[in-house]
């Protein structure tokens, strides 16, 4: 099995480099890195750049021009030139625990998609986060909450089971699926623009065409580098497309990947 470890960013590279940093400490390596830009600036560029020199596993990097929040477009980019079996998605602003891309490859199975959750950094800490480009947590350190995320406890993973139910604990910061599930429902729908459901929506579609979620408790750990909340104007135009998804149970977007295949 192959995997593409997928990073949606958009002009922060600060954030982004501690990102790659955790990326390049896993204890199991994806096989390549797509890197999802929604338009930033050439800092951001020459970021990975010099990241594609440093380290061993291939990086990609997927860019449009800056048109607003179009995330479902670059994203499904991105995805449709995945060479990876498996697809595992993080945002550029969420360090991963040194495990997580073996935790989420330890619970791949067919027909399954994995969601996990994230421990948030608060924003007093973020100077000293990146004036020591810190990636690693332990479970008392200063400048985290919700730090019951941050126990990983293999053994009490196995005890959360597979269900046809979308958890309202599902984010796109911290999920994994085969590309084929995903490209059966055609990708992310591209008429979501600005924040919001995005990530949800695509995983109703996937659940509507026989894929199961399973929450990874206890594994496949992220930390969530505190920012200001993004602009939601659009939020609930974006959710009344999710509940268009739900209503009619929709398995495909008519405006999705294929036009990238």
């Amino acid at each position: 099995m192959k995997t593409s470890l997928l990073i949606s960013t958009y002009n922060w590279p600060q954030a982004l480099e501690l990102v790659l940093l955790s990326a390049n400490n896993q204890t199991e390596q994806p096989d390549e890195i797509l890197i999802a830009d929604d338009g930033s600036s050439e800092e951001t560029t020459k970021l990975i750049k010099d990241f594609q020199k440093k380290l061993i596993i291939p990086i990609h990097h997927f860019w449009h021009e800056d048109k607003g929040f179009r995330k479902s477009i670059i994203l499904n980019k991105a995805i449709a030139a995945a060479g990876g079996d498996y697809i595992i998605q993080v945002d550029g602003d969420c360090i991963m625990h040194k495990d997580f891309v073996f935790d989420h490859k330890a619970f791949a199975q067919p027909n399954i998609y994995l969601f996990g959750s994230r421990v948030n950094i608060q924003e007093k800490f973020l100077p000293k986060l990146f004036a020591s480009q810190k990636i690693k947590f332990g479970f008392f350190d200063k400048g985290i909450k919700k730090r019951t995320r941050n126990l990983r406890v293999p053994a009490l993973s196995n005890l959360y089971k597979t269900t046809d139910q979308v958890s309202d604990k599902m984010r796109g910061c911290n999920v994994s699926f085969w590309k084929k599930d995903v490209i059966a429902v055609n990708g992310y729908n591209e008429e979501f623009e600005g924040w919001g459901r995005e990530d949800s929506e695509l995983i109703i579609r996937m659940m509507h065409n026989g894929v199961l979620g399973r929450r990874l408790r206890y594994r496949g750990i992220i930390y969530h580098i505190w920012h200001k909340v993004k602009d939601q104007s659009r939020f609930a135009a974006n959710d009344l497309l999710q509940e268009k998804a739900i209503t009619e149970n929709s398995k495909w977007s008519e405006k999705g990947i294929d036009k990238y295949l």
